[in-house]
């Protein structure tokens, strides 16, 4: 239930950064004990509320990043526990975030809010039944916090001369206060985050120390991570420790320049005494950290690294005998975490960070196996909703939508549905269907879904192809030019006229779910339109699909628009395309995630394993054997010398090219949903690529389902763990399929 509000958004009156806000209360007498005592919090900005001295609880970063015009979440925290006869002191620290600070490449700042906002509400119920509400007001005192300067591109900057460690408390300062005002704020914004909080996850130790040919302090952390430094230190009053942040090394130096503006700097000023300091208003997307004015000699033990992601529970396990795959895998993995931040986002450390469509809907088969994802997507896809509606039906390019205050000058004219990145709208809430079987939420999402491809249609030419306004389409091909990424071998109409059919269709199966036999018709019929158009306008009789590369085959295939001797002759002319390039990948954006599953479709299940056990560069594997710990945005992102890519986006932290862990996961290892919610599952690993075992393991709504299986002299031999209350049908690679209760099973074959 919504709380009846009483606070209002309050801003300091005198106080420009990074503002500390608090009120002194005294719990109402003769009312009994406290039964109950919930506080609710947000901000124009983030927040990290103090109760009598000491944090309400674990969540940094809060509220993070919504479409702030609609929807500005809010946190309730139990502090029931907290709470007894007497006075009492409650406090906000706030800093910029998304909704002040600066947000995507253009340099533009308080683009939601020009100036930073605290909310907060207590509600204590006593054991008589009597309320008490506390609530951010006029009454409410503002002074300085030590936050210099935060950004979350940039960085943050604290004096630890300046510090009040017991500002929100009791005994805290008494001087140095000034007040507040009411700002002008709609509590109908106000929504109640259902997806997880951001958090600190673990802590990873520096594995080197070393200095850099122009003589540098560099610190390896050995994983490419996202989150911030903390260590304790002492020195003297006011030097500065300076901490860069990137994610490789170019030629023995700190890597920025991928960074593009982002400064990714922070600085700590030192009080004399032994200083603790720990950026909790900012992150950073980095491996490596250049230390300058630390005091003395720097040692690996002296700092830890601190993981900050949305607190997600993991869900999917993989594994097989090729060393350099497993990597590949825990390289995904760590691109995940780094990307879902409360958004997300397509890559963590440049000027950017941004909720790309086009990433999510590629990856989320992917994201929805690794990690229980359900209600941190589901909140995003509100964003989504709330964008579109006030759009014409357009799904952005980015959700939050920020780029629509400036619209970039390279993305060519008036943003409009584009393929695949808007299709996130219809092909996303399908994912996490078949991954949870959670009907209500694929209903709440089907709005949104209708909305854009009607709007698709709406677009298309006379000819029922979409071939018109601009389209990222096979974006980052690896022959396209560093300083071109549009510049594709595939044709974009072919492109995109295969992803509307692909929503076209999908849409008429949700609408199939739903209950809305009309809406079955309307957009079954609409796919039908496009195939139609799609073999007629792009397909030769011999399988030849226009411009003749791996992405408009691979999408041909996996979207259904082929079918019979004409979809045969289109995969063994990919299989072709796919052994001239020597296995290397050839294929951008759009084909890269359906290309092994189309050659596996189509017969030719070793040429997808060669592709994805290649290590030549451009492959999966390339950056792996170069030494990455996440996945790239390009696939040469670092050249074989060492030096960085020269091309403007060069990102070592882009999970969406990982989107080939999907085919792993359902083909390697052998696991897929046949019924929503892994109600019933399929079992059907597919050996190949000379690999001699491979595993897989997920903890499904109905408990966990696993497979492995061996290749033994013997013959092939699977052990399978099926869930309580489910069965699973499994399909040997010798063609034989039988039914499996719930329980451990092993089978030969």
């Amino acid at each position: 239930m919504t709380p009846r509000w009483q606070a209002a958004m309050i801003v300091a009156d005198e106080v420009d950064q990074a503002p500390l806000l608090r009120t002194r209360f005294t719990l109402d007498e003769g009312h009994g004990e406290v039964t109950s005592a919930v506080l609710h919090v947000s901000a124009l900005g983030v927040v990290e509320p103090q109760l009598d001295g000491e944090p309400v609880g674990e969540d940094v970063l809060t509220p993070g990043w919504s479409s702030y015009e609609w929807r500005l979440r809010y946190v309730s925290h139990d502090v029931t526990s907290r709470l007894s006869a007497g006075d009492h002191v409650l406090g906000l620290a706030l800093g910029n975030g998304w909704a002040v600070g600066r947000l995507a490449w253009s340099g533009d700042s308080g683009l939601y809010s020009k100036d930073i906002g605290g909310f907060a509400q207590l509600e204590v119920t006593f054991a008589d039944g009597h309320e008490q509400v506390v609530a951010t007001g006029a009454d409410w005192q503002a002074r300085p916090s030590a936050v210099l300067a935060d950004e979350i591109y940039d960085g943050q900057t604290i004096d630890a001369r300046l510090r009040a460690p017991r500002w929100a408390a009791l005994d805290g300062p008494v001087d140095g206060w000034s007040g507040v005002h009411v700002a002008e704020f709609d509590t109908g914004r106000l929504t109640e985050h259902i997806g997880p909080p951001v958090r600190r996850q673990e802590v990873v130790r520096p594995v080197a120390v070393t200095t850099s040919p122009s003589g540098q302090t560099l610190v390896d952390f050995g994983q490419n991570l996202v989150g911030w430094l903390r260590f304790t230190v002492q020195g003297e009053a006011g030097s500065t420790i300076t901490v860069r942040h990137a994610e490789v090394l170019e030629h023995g130096e700190l890597g920025t320049r991928p960074l593009r503006t982002a400064e990714a700097t922070d600085r700590f000023v030192l009080s004399g005494g032994r200083d603790t300091f720990e950026p909790t208003f900012t992150f950073h997307g980095f491996r490596y950290v250049e230390i300058g004015g630390w005091p003395g000699v720097l040692d690996v033990d002296d700092l830890e690294a601190v993981v900050v992601h949305s607190q997600l529970r993991r869900t999917g396990e993989f594994e097989c005998s090729h060393e350099l795959v497993n990597q590949l895998h825990r390289n995904v993995v760590w691109g995940q975490k780094g990307n879902f931040l409360d958004v997300p986002t397509d890559c963590p450390q440049r000027d950017e960070r941004l909720g790309w469509t086009g990433d999510l809907a590629v990856f989320g088969p992917s994201a929805a196996y690794l990690f229980d994802v359900s209600t941190f997507l589901q909140d995003w896809l509100r964003d989504l909703d709330a964008e579109q509606a006030h759009n014409q039906g357009i799904t952005p390019y980015v959700v939050p939508d920020v780029l629509k205050f400036n619209p970039p000058k390279e993305l060519r004219g008036e943003p409009d549905t584009t393929s695949f990145w808007s299709d996130v709208a219809v092909w996303l809430p399908w994912s996490l269907y078949q991954a949870y079987g959670d009907e209500a939420a694929l209903a709440e999402a089907y709005p949104a879904a209708v909305a854009h491809v009607r709007r698709v249609e709406s677009l298309l030419s006379p000819t029922d192809l979409w071939d018109t306004g601009f389209q990222f389409a096979d974006w980052l091909d690896p022959d396209a030019p560093p300083d071109d990424p549009a510049a594709a071998k595939a044709d974009k109409g072919v492109v995109s006229t295969a992803a509307a059919h692909r929503s076209a269709r999908t849409l008429a199966r949700i609408a199939e779910v739903l209950g809305k036999p009309a809406d079955v018709a309307e957009f079954g019929a609409l796919a039908d339109r496009l195939r139609t158009a799609f073999t007629e306008h792009y397909v030769e009789a011999d399988g030849r699909v226009r411009s003749d590369c791996a992405t408009v085959y691979a999408l041909a295939i996996d979207f259904g628009l082929l079918e019979g001797d004409v979809r045969a002759k289109a995969g063994d002319r990919l299989a072709e395309v796919v052994a001239k390039a020597g296995y290397r990948v050839s294929t951008g954006f759009a084909g890269t995630p359906y290309v092994t599953d189309a050659l596996t479709a189509t017969g030719h299940l070793e040429e997808a394993y060669r592709l994805l056990l290649e290590e030549g560069c451009p492959s999966w594997l390339y950056p792996v054997t170069m030494g990455a710990t996440t996945v790239w945005e390009r696939w040469d992102s670092m050249l074989p010398g060492g030096t960085i890519n020269p091309g403007q986006m060069t990102s070592f932290n882009h999970y969406a090219l990982g989107a080939v862990a999907d085919w792993m996961h359902r083909v390697v290892a052998g696991l897929s949903p046949l019924e929503p919610g892994y109600a019933r599952s399929l079992i059907a690993p597919q050996p190949g690529g000379g690999l001699a075992w491979a595993r897989g393991a997920l903890e499904t709504p109905h408990g966990r389902l696993a497979v492995h299986w061996r290749d033994e002299p013997s013959g092939l031999t699977v052990d399978v763990t099926v869930p309580a209350g489910t069965t699973a049908l499994l399909r040997l690679p010798n063609g034989t399929e039988q039914e499996l209760t719930a329980g451990e099973h092993t089978v030969t074959g």
